[in-house]
């Protein structure tokens, strides 16, 4: 199959977070981080649990099939490192501090949106991904306003034994802070997209020694993409080519 899509490239690489979890409970927010799960699920990582991000236990198909009160998710998942979730980010810096809180200073700020909401729990107590369909220099700063999410010198300082910020799925291409000291890397560039065209939407340097090709979809994974998870294209709303 022929006419691969950016947000096809982009589901790829949102199921790759998920290579090698096992058998874990998932949590992906966002439609193309839940096509991603969906489809790792239906592929090489047949034994996640999904989730809706709160309660509810969901098939590849996204049908309901196991419930579980909010708070004893609390209870017996969060504060236990068994769970991947995949949050959204309005900033993140160089350190892996996530900010969806506000723009500017926090007692009085430019712009209020969605508030820390579960993001300090998330960083503190297991592995957290990120999706940003709009790779920027908004988005990549060098430091965030308000932490949401906790990046990994404060979670150093703090003695977080399950904190783990995996890496960050763009729509240009795929970082994580595998560095020394964890410092931020470039891993992969999309198709079409150069190395130089990411390091220009990033305001903090990136190493940018081993980066490769974001892989393509297989053609079974294509087939899956458009014709059982997603055959009204959504996703190319969400990242257009």
């Amino acid at each position: 199959m022929s006419d691969i899509t950016r947000a096809e490239v982009a589901v790829v690489a949102c199921a790759e977070l998920f290579r090698g979890d096992g058998e874990i409970v998932v949590s992906p927010m966002g439609f193309v981080p839940s096509l991603g799960a969906r489809l790792a699920r239906l592929t090489f990582e047949p034994d996640i649990l999904l989730s809706d991000g709160e309660a509810y236990l969901m098939t590849s198909e996204a049908v309901v099939e196991g419930w579980q009160p909010f708070r004893k998710v609390l209870d017996t998942v969060v504060p236990r490192g068994k769970r991947h979730v995949v949050m959204g980010a309005n900033q993140i810096d160089r350190e892996g501090n996530q900010n969806i809180s506000a723009i500017g200073d926090h007692s009085r700020p430019k712009k209020q949106l969605l508030g820390v909401r579960g993001g300090p729990g998330n960083t503190a107590n297991h592995r957290t991904s990120y999706w940003v369909p709009r790779h920027s220099k908004r988005v990549f700063v060098d430091q965030v306003d308000v932490v949401s999410g906790v990046g990994y010198a404060r979670a150093r300082a703090a003695g977080l034994r399950h904190h783990d910020v995996h890496r960050v799925v763009t729509d240009l291409g795929v970082l994580d802070f595998g560095g020394e000291d964890h410092a931020p890397r470039l891993l992969s560039v999309h198709p079409g997209v150069s190395v130089d065209e990411v390091v220009a939407a990033t305001s903090f340097p990136l190493s940018t020694d081993d980066v490769t090709e974001s892989r393509l979809p297989t053609e079974s994974e294509l087939l899956l993409i458009r014709h059982s998870l997603d055959p009204k294209s959504v996703r190319d709303k969400e990242v257009p080519s």
